[in-house]
């Protein structure tokens, strides 16, 4: 490395925050993430999932049909300056029909924002996503959501955090009062009251904030008699009982921070975010393997630029009409016109010069000149794939990042253009979608000229492909469900595999074989009549 950069490298790399925001379908993650744009100054007001007749939009559901249905279908990026720190956020899709998107771009995080819903607690898609941040090593911060509506006490919720997710809470806030008399939080380690008031309908502005000792008469003015004795049992009991704040246990995910608030008004949200941006860690080393097999790890502040795809989508602005790879920064400084090399499944596939490069926020992109590690860079497309290593250096030293995911279909159909003569843009947009990762193209192994399966993780997926095919390429298709449930990665030698009644054998893009099934059972059954062989659970 030129060590004329590296004091910028490390001063710029410290400064990076790159996290994604996690959650169950409506407990606020969209919206939260919206007011961060509105605290950073990036917008001067903030707009909302669904909203009121004439009002603003959430800025990261910039797809149409996100739009129409008031929920995050696909995972968008964001880069902005906040407190003296550059964030890059990526907001993420809630729904389980979309987790895959959600797994991938999860990789790219360095921390997770949990957001729980008050009144539901920890819910179904957060254990899953909550379990994959576990499983990757990445801390979590937990933001519980909408107490200014009726919910649970705020001890019920962090004793069910514990025990669900398995993780110690530690409370760094604590609410005051709920519903609609939630005026706001104690910050617990100072023993202040931040007091909000509310400054628009919707939070569509930043909510002022007044910070007062929690002793004082201002404090005791601000708040009734009832709320003051709650008040002090609940903290009393939590300086007995509660977990003790530690930052190195939380960056090691022993434990979470959680703060209260309410992202609609704005109720708490600037104190978490600062929360954030003092304790969250800066891009760390990575795991990697070299195409010789060695596994080694990558330091951020002393291996030359490296990154790799974690996202590819196209047409994200009409004006446009290209594909953008995403690429996560892993390590070195990246420079415009950097010449690379292009690294897939252990193999060195090209050189190539990265010559326009775009920070992103939602659809709008701007071209870049320099990036560091934490950075979400997104690249015009032009042969990339999900997981392709990108990286300077010698032959010799080239390396790969682990391998982003590919989790087995549950949903098949056959999909077909209603108008033959649209059969050109009809090819050009499945091949587009099925290279984002969002559906999966399966021919028969028996006869690969026939007309190929599609399939995706859930339902959902489908509705997304019809209307992008015909929002994007005008193509209307016709789609019919095919009677398969669920599917795994058959690991054995292909000669010797039976398959059993109603199963079907397939190749996926990448030449793996999969196997489809009418039903769990005949999953298990097709397991006990083929000893030999198995069924992986991801490729």
């Amino acid at each position: 490395m030129d060590t004329a950069t590296a004091p910028s490298l490390a001063r710029e790399t410290a400064r990076r925050r790159t996290f994604a925001i996690i959650s169950h379908p409506d407990a606020g993650k969209t919206t939260l993430t919206e007011k961060l744009l509105l605290y950073s100054g990036l917008l001067r007001t903030a707009g909302m999932v669904k909203n009121r007749k004439g009002g603003k939009l959430a800025t990261s559901d910039w797809m149409t049909m996100e739009q129409e249905r008031g929920i995050s279908i696909t995972s968008s990026a964001m880069q902005f300056e906040y407190r003296g720190c550059v964030v890059n956020v990526l907001d993420t899709p809630g729904h389980q029909d979309f987790s895959a998107d959600t797994y991938r771009t999860l990789t790219a995080a360095d921390c997770a924002m949990m957001v729980l819903d008050a009144a539901k607690g920890v819910e179904t898609q957060t254990k899953k996503l909550f379990a994959v941040c576990r499983l990757r090593g990445i801390p979590v911060m937990t933001f519980i959501n909408k107490c200014d509506l009726p919910g649970r006490s705020p001890l019920e919720v962090l004793t069910e955090v514990e025990d669900v997710l398995g993780i110690q809470a530690c409370a760094r806030n604590w609410p005051v009062g709920s519903g609609r008399d939630f005026v706001g939080v104690v910050d617990i380690a100072a023993g202040d009251l931040l007091a909000f008031d509310k400054a628009s309908v919707g939070g569509a502005q930043v909510a002022p904030m007044t910070r007062m000792p929690l002793a004082s008469p201002a404090a005791e003015t601000r708040l009734g008699l009832e709320q003051q004795v709650q008040l002090a049992e609940e903290l009393e009991m939590l300086q007995v009982a509660g977990t003790p704040w530690d930052r190195a246990r939380f960056l090691k995910g022993e434990i979470t921070p959680v703060f209260f608030g309410s992202a609609l008004t704005n109720f708490g949200v600037e104190p978490f975010y600062d929360a954030f941006i003092a304790e969250a860690a800066a891009p760390g080393p990575r795991r990697a393997t070299r195409i010789t097999g060695e596994e080694i790890t990558v330091d951020p502040l002393v291996q030359p630029f490296s990154g790799y795809v974690f996202k590819i989508q196209a047409n994200m602005d009409p004006r446009h009409r290209d594909s953008l790879a995403f690429v996560r920064i892993c390590s070195g400084m990246f420079e415009r016109d950097l010449v690379v090399k292009q690294v897939r499944r252990g193999a060195i596939v090209r050189e190539l010069r990265l010559s326009r490069p775009n920070t992103l926020v939602a659809r709008s992109r701007t071209t870049l000149d320099v990036a560091y590690p934490g950075d979400v860079v997104g690249f015009v497309n032009s042969g990339f794939a999900i997981g392709d290593t990108l990286l300077v250096g010698g032959a010799d030293q080239a390396f790969l990042y682990p391998p982003l995911p590919s989790f087995p279909p549950e949903v098949f159909a056959r999909i077909q253009p209603k108008d033959l003569t649209k059969r050109k843009s009809f090819d050009k947009g499945i091949a587009q979608l099925a290279s984002e990762g969002a559906i999966q193209i399966l021919r028969p192994a028996d006869n690969p000229t026939a007309v190929p399966f599609v399939a995706a993780v859930g339902r959902l997926q489908f509705d997304v492909l019809a209307y992008r095919l015909q929002d994007e390429y005008g193509v209307e298709t016709e789609i019919q469900p095919i009677a398969y449930s669920c599917s795994g990665w058959l690991k054995g030698d292909r000669e010797t595999f039976r398959p059993t009644p109603g199963s079907q054998l397939c190749e996926d893009a990448r030449g793996q074989l999969v196997v489809l099934f009418p039903s769990p059972w005949d999953k298990t059954y097709c397991e006990r009549e083929n000893p030999q062989h198995s069924f992986a659970e991801y490729a």
